[in-house]
């Protein structure tokens, strides 16, 4: 008996990947250095730029940042941030939430965004 995607909100595809091994915090940051700073912030009290400020963000329900404009699809999506959401999120964000307004291809190596989920782990909670 299968689902298709579409109908059931829950992808098992991580379960092979995010089990086996946590980030590399330091590693982490230097992918969001490389490939997310020009459009995020992680500290409290950050700015928007392009994407939203990530402070927080973990455990929230997507389209949730004070002051930012998402788009409707981001804000419709009911996604709560975790290292299952985020990370088949990452892989292609576009796929992932279909009309979102993040223009980032992703990140198909599964060690770089568990990397990078390690660090706004770390980075983005109190």
């Amino acid at each position: 008996f299968f689902f298709k995607r579409s109908i059931t909100p829950f992808n098992t595809n991580h379960l092979t990947t995010m089990g086996k091994k946590a980030g590399n915090e330091k590693k982490g940051a230097k992918v969001f250095k490389t490939k997310c700073s020009q459009c995020h912030t992680v500290e409290a009290g950050g700015a928007h730029k392009q994407g939203p400020n990530l402070y927080g963000f973990f455990g929230r329900q997507s389209g949730q940042a004070d002051g930012y404009s998402y788009s409707s699809a981001n804000k419709k999506s009911g996604i709560m941030w975790g290292d299952d959401t985020l990370f088949d999120y990452l892989e292609n964000p576009k796929k992932y939430i279909k009309g979102t307004k993040m223009v980032f291809a992703g990140i198909k190596k599964p060690a770089e965004r568990k990397d990078l989920i390690a660090y706004l782990k770390s980075a983005s909670s109190a």
